[in-house]
């Protein structure tokens, strides 16, 4: 597994990392915590070393899975985690209804003591606030308190991780955060058929101290072969929590994957997957750190694993797909590239 180095804070993370959030909640289909602990353990040893969670993934299961996992492995790992979403005195929620957030000092520094308990850790290597809305990245006291803990030696770095859903915010989110705050990482949502945020965020941080983590690289299912023309969703699927109607999600699923099929240059004769040449066209880009594909089983895993030693994507591929993008893949009148 090659690595890259995270910003400029020394650490070495694995270019394919492990998104712990598919076995710490039910959302993926993963109901059994042996069957979670299982797959981190196969990621590991597949070369994986960063494993990216947070406090509220399963109501800390996500720290706690990791720890009973790989514990045993915490100086050969890389551990990112999340605060924000107060997860402690609001406990009622419905799928992925977003809970109240809290990032005053008092609330970080409880929660950061919760997380290390859970992780049974010392120190955290990269403390993400979790969906911080742009009145968060521009409170001094919240960037003097990740300051004061890295000081004392419970997190090695910080960073923000934006969302839940991508939203045109974000890019005044990230640039604030990247320009202002020396930020060491920054989560978004980027693929080959959403690559806005990206797009607009990644000259911002050429240059500077924040590496990129990006989320969601398969588009929900689309560019890995999990959702298919024959594929129905049940109505809590987590993919649809802000679309209302079956007629909605429907479009979705066939637009989508009209777009994948004009993608077919990417893997014809290349010897790489539909999934694989997904990863290969964010590794592509060198502000990226590492990519947290959707891993809830071992094919999964074993595929996603080999992909950066898949065949990178050329020139004239990533210029079509950048073509592509513009003209909405032929489905609609071009427009330009941001």
């Amino acid at each position: 597994m090659r690595c890259r180095e995270l910003g400029t804070t020394g650490l070495k993370v694995s270019e394919i990392g492990f998104g712990v959030w598919t076995v710490a909640t039910t959302w993926w289909g993963i109901k059994e915590e042996a069957v979670g602990v299982r797959l981190l353990q196969k990621a590991f040893d597949l070369g994986i070393n960063f494993f990216d969670t947070a406090d509220t993934y399963g109501t800390g299961l996500g720290e706690t899975i990791l720890a009973k996992a790989l514990g045993d492995k915490r100086d050969q790992i890389v551990i990112g985690t999340k605060v924000g979403y107060d997860f402690y005195h609001h406990t009622s929620r419905q799928g992925q209804e977003e809970i109240p957030q809290d990032f005053s000092a008092k609330y970080l520094e409880f929660a950061l003591g919760e997380s290390l308990k859970r992780l049974g850790a010392e120190t955290i290597d990269l403390y993400q606030l979790h969906n911080p809305r742009i009145e968060a990245i521009a409170n001094d006291e919240i960037f003097e308190t990740l300051e004061r803990f890295k000081k004392e030696g419970k997190i090695r770095s910080y960073g923000v991780a934006l969302g839940p859903a991508i939203a045109e915010r974000q890019i005044d989110e990230g640039k604030l955060a990247i320009k202002t705050r020396g930020v060491s990482a920054v989560q978004i949502i980027y693929n080959l058929l959403e690559p806005m945020l990206g797009q607009a965020l990644f000259p911002a941080a050429r240059g500077g101290s924040a590496g990129f983590l990006v989320r969601v690289p398969h588009a929900s299912g689309l560019l890995d072969g999990t959702v298919t023309p024959r594929t129905t969703f049940a109505q809590t699927d987590h993919r649809f929590h802000r679309v209302s109607t079956d007629e909605r999600k429907k479009k979705w699923q066939e637009e989508g994957l009209k777009k994948v099929e004009r993608l077919a240059f990417l893997t014809e004769g290349k010897g790489r997957s539909l999934g694989q040449a997904a990863l290969k066209f964010i590794l592509s880009e060198p502000t990226v750190t590492s990519v947290l594909p959707n891993i809830y089983n071992k094919k999964l895993l074993a595929e996603f694993a080999k992909a950066p030693d898949s065949m990178d994507l050329t020139a004239d591929e990533l210029k079509k797909v950048q073509e592509l993008y513009a003209s909405d893949f032929d489905l609609a009148p071009s427009r330009a590239v941001r």
